[in-house]
Order: C-alpha cells, then sequence, then structure tokens
C-alpha cells in the first residue's frame, strides 16, 4: 500500500531516578551512601533508506515511545539506559510540526541519521551528595523527563525528471517505454492512482530519475481529481516533462495551457521549474499529419523554435537521434526547452526523447552548481 502522509505522536523515554541506598554490612559500621544513578531515557532517531518507498508501516502507529530508563540500585549500580526507537523513512520524506506547520527537518540523503527527541537524563543517585555536613543524604534525583511532539510525516519523490498531464495521455505508458518501471496501464482516466518512479537508462552508465503521477484536470489546484494530491511528489524534480495528448478530445494548446495554470496556483516555484513538452499518440496519425499538428502546435504556444535552436552548439551524440544541438546554455524560463512528437506504443522519437532529457536534465545541474 502506498502511504505518503501519517501522523503519529513521538516520545522519548524518561530518565530513571537516582537510588537511595546505604552500604549495610556485617563489620562495616557507618558503611554510608551508595545509591547508583538512574539510566538515561531512550531517543528517537529517523535514518533515511533507500529500500523504503512508502510510509505504510508507520500507518496505524499512534504514538510511538522509546524505554524509560531504569532507576539506579544499591552498591553504586546504575540503572539500564532505555531502548532507542530507529524509524526507518524513504528518501524526500519530511518532519513537520504538526501544530504549527514547521518543517523540521527535510531527509533526503540515503543513510542519513538524525537525532529527532533526546531522552531525558537519569537522576543522580545518594552517593553524590554527601558532604562534611551531611554524612547520610537522604535525596537522590528523580529521572528527567521525555520529550513528546506531535509530528506529521510527508514523503515527496526525488527525481529528475516529472511528467505532467492530463488522464490518458501516455504518461505511464511512456515511463514503462523508456524506464524500469511497470506501472498499470489501462485505456481509462485515472488508471494511474498513485505515483511511480522509473530508473532511465542512457548509454552503458549514464541514467535518470523520472516520476509519474496521476492525471491532472482542470480546477485540480481547487481539489479536483487527484493531481493537487499527489504535485507535491514533482516539487522535488529538477525538470518537467508536459504530455500533451494529440489524439484527445481536447485541444493540444488548450491541455498545454491548462496544465501551467494549474502549476502556477499549487505552487509558484514548481511553475518556475525548465520543462520540455512531448506531443503524445502520434502512432495516430501519419507522418506528414504529425509533422502538421506539431507545427501548428509550436504555433499556437508562440514557442521560437529557430530562437531556441540557435542558441545551442552542434554535438555529434544527438545528431544520430533527430538532434544537431546540445543542451548546455541557459534555458528559456517562458517557453519549452524543446517539443517532440512521441509514441511509447510504436518508440518513435523515444530514444531521442531519452538523451534528450539527459542532456536536460545535465546543463540544469550545471546551471544550479554555478548559482
Amino acid at each position: 500500500m502506498f502511504v505518503d502522509s501519517v501522523e503519529l505522536m513521538l516520545s522519548s523515554g524518561k530518565g530513571g531516578a537516582g537510588c537511595i541506598s546505604f552500604w549495610t554490612e556485617k563489620f562495616v559500621a557507618k558503611g554510608g551512601p551508595d545509591g547508583g544513578d538512574g539510566g538515561k531515557g531512550g531517543s528517537v532517531y529517523f535514518t533515511v533508506d533507500n529500500n523504503t518507498d512508502t510510509l505504510s508501516a508507520l500507518r496505524g502507529r499512534n504514538h510511538i515511545k522509546a524505554e524509560n530508563g531504569r532507576p539506579g540500585e544499591g552498591r553504586k549500580c546504575y540503572g539500564r539506559k532505555g531502548k532507542s526507537i530507529e524509524i526507518v523513512v524513504p528518501p524526500g520524506t519530511q518532519i513537520v510540526d504538526a501544530l504549527t506547520d514547521e518543517i523540521l527537518f527535510d531527509l533526503v540523503e540515503e543513510g542519513e541519521n538524525v537525532l529527532f527527541l533526546e531522552g531525558g537524563k537519569g537522576g543522580l543517585g545518594n552517593t553524590h551528595f554527601k558532604r562534611s555536613t551531611n554524612q547520610r543524604p537522604t535525596y537522590a534525583q528523580p529521572g528527567l523527563p521525555g520529550i513528546t511532539k506531535e509530528i506529521r510525516l510527508e514523503m515527496k519523490l526525488i527525481a529528475d525528471v516529472g511528467l505532467v498531464g492530463y488522464p490518458s495521455v501516455g504518461k505511464s505508458t511512456l515511463i514503462s517505454a523508456i524506464s524500469n518501471a511497470r506501472p498499470k496501464v489501462a485505456s481509462y482516466e485515472f488508471t494511474t492512482l498513485i505515483p511511480n518512479l522509473g530508473v532511465v537508462m542512457v548509454g552503458e552508465f549514464d541514467s535518470f530519475m523520472m516520476a509519474d503521477i496521476p492525471g491532472i484536470i482542470e480546477g485540480a489546484s481547487d481539489g479536483r481529481g487527484l493531481g493537487l494530491e499527489f504535485l507535491k511528489h514533482i516539487e522535488r524534480t529538477k525538470t518537467l516533462l508536459l504530455l500533451v495528448d494529440a489524439a484527445n478530445y481536447r485541444e493540444m494548446k488548450y491541455q498545454y495551457e491548462t496544465l501551467l495554470v494549474e502549476l502556477q496556483r499549487y505552487s509558484s516555484e514548481l511553475a518556475g521549474r525548465k520543462f520540455a513538452v512531448a506531443i503524445t499518440k502520434c502512432d495516430s496519425f501519419s507522418t506528414d499529419e504529425v509533422n502538421r499538428l506539431t507545427e501548428q502546435f509550436i504555433e499556437d504556444i508562440g514557442f521560437n523554435i529557430n530562437k531556441t535552436l540557435n542558441r545551442y552548439k552542434a554535438n555529434k551524440e544527438y545528431s544520430s537521434y533527430g538532434f544537431v544541438e546540445d543542451f548546455g546554455v541557459d534555458l528559456p524560463v517562458d517557453e519549452p526547452l524543446f517539443v517532440l512528437p512521441i509514441s511509447s506504443v510504436s518508440h518513435l522519437n523515444t530514444e531521442a526523447l531519452r538523451y534528450a532529457l539527459k542532456g536536460f536534465v545535465k546543463s540544469v545541474e550545471e546551471q544550479e552548481k554555478e548559482a
């Protein structure tokens, strides 16, 4: 079961109390205080594990509490430390304060381990309080209480390319055609009910991560459909690929503009991502018809393809796949990087798309490093 949000109450353990004890032994007069210290309470840790891709293991666990420290004993015996709790979460998990909505931790690195709640300190036994003026102390410290906090865990997928489009435009078919992901594919809308991640191989040694989310429809930013609930999963993506269906009853320009509007309404930061456009289901048309539809779409959205192509430098790596330019330059903000007609079924331009997206992601990464 895919679960990307859970609410929890977490508590660290209470420290054990110090002991009040006096050494009593045959032939030993006035042995003195010998109460041991209490053990420290268990702490709460979060660990990031790549082998975890959902928060379902935490669903239904309303209160998770670390073990209390054991109290001290006589003969200066220290109490045992309480066992700590380690909560394993997938990469991209945010720990949010349930009361203030403040993001406390953003866990993205594999193997990252953070101390979230520290256990209470154990109390000192009465042996620490003996003085020349108080040779028989009858006082020991109680253990310090643990910390309790209400939190919300929000998981956001980490990917290089996020697929955005209407339902049934071919997002799941595309990610299954060019990556190792195997999502459910069917001929009805909202087939995809949960996000899917896929690794796209480019050559033998290069790869990038692609994320597919449920379709976005008009009014998604107001709560219609499933898109709003899962748009957070592409907030971390470096780039976006907008899929426009050439065989859909909605006009391609209408699909394109609606997607941009819904992204803007959801998050201005997400709408500012670099993006490209793929025209899907081109196997439904002849070559001449595909060329005509593509040219018409480019004209409708005002995409100056000549201006954009003139920015790029020649690179042989792309020429065999229909591209004569690379992407190592500043990218346009208000228009797509490229518009490419594809068919995931007949594999029309899917190889070209694979290499184009890799270059796209690489150029964005280089820009981020320079910034």
